[in-house]
């Protein structure tokens, strides 16, 4: 049997959940109207159900994100939204919160969200035995790591492929909750990984100035898909609730046609989980949609040699597209090797090493117009990280999804014409009229009639192979028209009854936690999860952070990472030895003070809110 393989999209709001399915998405994740890990991101019951209408059309799958930790007061409200989501036909819940599982909830399918810090074997199979129908990895697992888990579990794997990354493990960072009180469990990181830091020694000297030290680039696994596959993956996650509609369409249509060419390589292995054909009304570039330069972080196992920081900005920098020549603070002129267009982002990094961008108002051959005064030396690169052509191309872009239907016209008897048809989703109707006084036509009917037939504008169809053997006889145009729009509708009603649901799986109430003391990084922030890790082995249960009342200490580290900026800064202790830093290492931004300890055996990297 084929293993089914999802492409699975962002969605800030139902428009954009129906972008991505029309762009080619298996499935799309959206926030719901509270407790989404993107607070921000949040929409109503009704508008995802409007997704829900459309996507199912394709047989692609709606998820809805209740992926924070929720508190005791408000578990009543999150049972009431999840029967709401249940409701309006929401295929998937993905969840942190160990609490749901003890709700008051209808059969509705259960995803492990990356949040429940999925990195090991012991913790996959937990969540496997317990129920999950899914499990979003850690983005930081390497191939190796990700087919041990794959090896150990029958559950289905996601894993993210493409978007903004963050330098903590995900569901282990306390570190906006320490310093700003907003709290990244309940969906409002106030994102301090992307300020710039000074890095100083124990002896209080900066090593290094006003650095984005913790700020990633964005993840861009394109090239790696049959390699994720074959360690397990069946499910490929773009990162980016938060971004625009052209950014969505964008990286659905270029990982969309990646998926497209391995599955039609793979000689009947592998099937796209929904269905239907794409024209997207644009060539994808994933290098013009918002990035902070690309790296594939851990996949082999072992930090890229070129680094993965965007240690210079947390803004997208962009392209090179020339250097500048000559300038006055209204007019730049340049030596380009791109063409540019009004509109453009442009930006280039200053004499003290911070990026600046702009717009460009006006371009005449190499002189360029900025919207507003820029200072800017001759020698200096320009940068291009807003492609307005192409983005306009995006916006505009005539994207559709159609299904393809096959028909077959007959007759039956002397007068009862059928049309049938028969859809890729397998679904199969037929519709019939009577003719009170069919005749042979004058003139040969099977091009005029497959015309008609084939007329399928305004409808989510395209006509597949059409068989006439109705013969020489004369049909009505009126009476095909009719029979086309009924059999389509009929079609429509087929697929909404047919639709295929998957429901929660059973927990096996053996399984046992594989930590007998949970701490404040197992974020328990109600009575249900505790009651819910207590029922599976454990002896005690810290609260998290959020609910413990006290505040952080400095004893607790505020993230943990695989990132380490010893190695980013070629000072890795392991591989040269290098002792000229001297420790503790601290980072420093306005009155945000972090103490970085090296966990070298683990080869990880622990934060201290100091």
């Amino acid at each position: 049997m084929a293993i089914e393989l999802e492409l699975l999209a962002p969605a800030r709001n139902a428009d954009t959940a129906i972008a991505a399915v029309s762009a080619g998405a298996d499935a799309v994740y959206i926030g719901a109207s509270s407790h989404g890990a993107r607070y921000s991101a949040s929409n109503s019951v009704a508008d995802i159900g409007r997704a829900v209408d459309f996507a199912h059309r394709f047989n692609a799958k709606i998820y809805a994100t209740v992926n924070t930790i929720v508190y005791d007061d408000e578990i009543s409200a999150v049972e009431r939204l999840i029967h709401d989501l249940y409701r309006v036909g929401v295929d998937a819940l993905i969840v942190q919160d160990m609490g749901v599982l003890r709700m008051d909830i209808p059969p509705i399918e259960l995803h492990a969200s990356t949040q429940c810090d999925i990195r090991d074997v012991a913790k996959a199979k937990f969540l496997s035995d317990i129920g999950f129908s899914r499990l979003v990895l850690a983005r930081e697992l390497s191939l190796s790591e990700i087919a041990e888990i794959h090896a150990s579990v029958a559950t289905p794997l996601e894993a993210f492929v493409h978007g903004a990354l963050c330098v903590s493990y995900s569901g282990d960072c306390r570190a906006s909750f320490a310093t700003t009180g907003r709290s990244a469990n309940r969906g409002e990181c106030a994102q301090i990984c992307r300020l710039p830091f000074d890095l100083v020694d124990g002896s209080g000297n900066a090593l290094v100035r006003g650095r984005h030290l913790l700020s990633l680039r964005d993840l861009n696994r394109s090239c790696a898909i049959p390699d994720m596959v074959a360690a397990g993956v069946s499910s490929f996650k773009i990162e980016g609730r938060l971004k625009d509609e052209s950014y969505v369409k964008n990286t659905v249509v270029a990982y969309s046609r990646i998926l497209d060419r391995f599955v039609s390589e793979s000689d009947g292995r592998y099937v796209r989980q929904s269905v239907g054909s794409v024209r997207a009304g644009f060539s994808p570039s994933l290098d013009k949609s918002f990035n902070r330069g690309f790296t594939s972080y851990f996949l082999t196992g072992k930090a890229p040699s070129k680094g993965m920081a965007s240690i210079y900005s947390p803004k997208a920098t962009g392209l090179k597209v020339g250097v500048v020549t000559s300038a006055t603070p209204k007019v730049i002129t340049a030596r380009l090797h791109a063409t540019l267009n009004n509109g453009d982002g442009l930006g280039y990094f200053t004499s003290a090493g911070t990026f600046k961008g702009f717009r460009l108002n006006r371009v005449d051959g190499d002189r360029l117009f900025p919207a507003t005064p820029q200072s800017i030396a001759p020698g200096t690169a320009l940068y291009r990280n807003k492609d307005k052509e192409f983005d306009d191309t995006v916006a505009s872009a005539k994207t559709s999804r159609l299904i393809s239907v096959d028909m077959c016209l007959r007759l039956i008897g002397k007068n009862r014409v059928v049309l049938e048809m028969t859809d890729e989703r397998a679904c199969s109707v037929a519709v019939s009229s009577d003719i009170a006084d069919i005749r042979e036509a004058v003139t040969p009917q099977e091009a005029p009639r497959r015309r008609i037939l084939d007329k399928l504008g305004g409808t989510i169809y395209r006509a597949g192979k059409i068989v006439d053997i109705v013969g020489a006889n004369f049909i009505p145009a009126s009476l095909l028209a009719s029979l086309r729009r009924d059999c389509i509708n009929a079609l429509d009603r087929a697929a909404r009854t047919t639709y295929r649901y998957t429901y929660r799986l059973p927990e096996d109430r053996s399984a046992v936690f594989p930590h007998s003391a949970l701490t404040f990084r197992d974020n328990v922030a109600n009575r249900l999860a505790r009651e819910f890790y207590m029922s599976h082995g454990t002896i005690s249960v810290d609260p998290a952070v959020e609910v413990s009342g006290a505040k952080p200490s400095m004893e607790i580290p505020v993230m943990t990472t695989r990132y380490c900026l010893r190695k980013e800064m070629g000072k890795c202790l392991k591989e040269s030895g290098v002792k000229d830093w001297k420790e503790p290492l601290y980072l420093v931004s306005g009155n945000i003070r972090l103490r970085l300890e090296f966990d070298c055996k683990s080869c990880r990297m622990n934060i201290y809110n100091i």
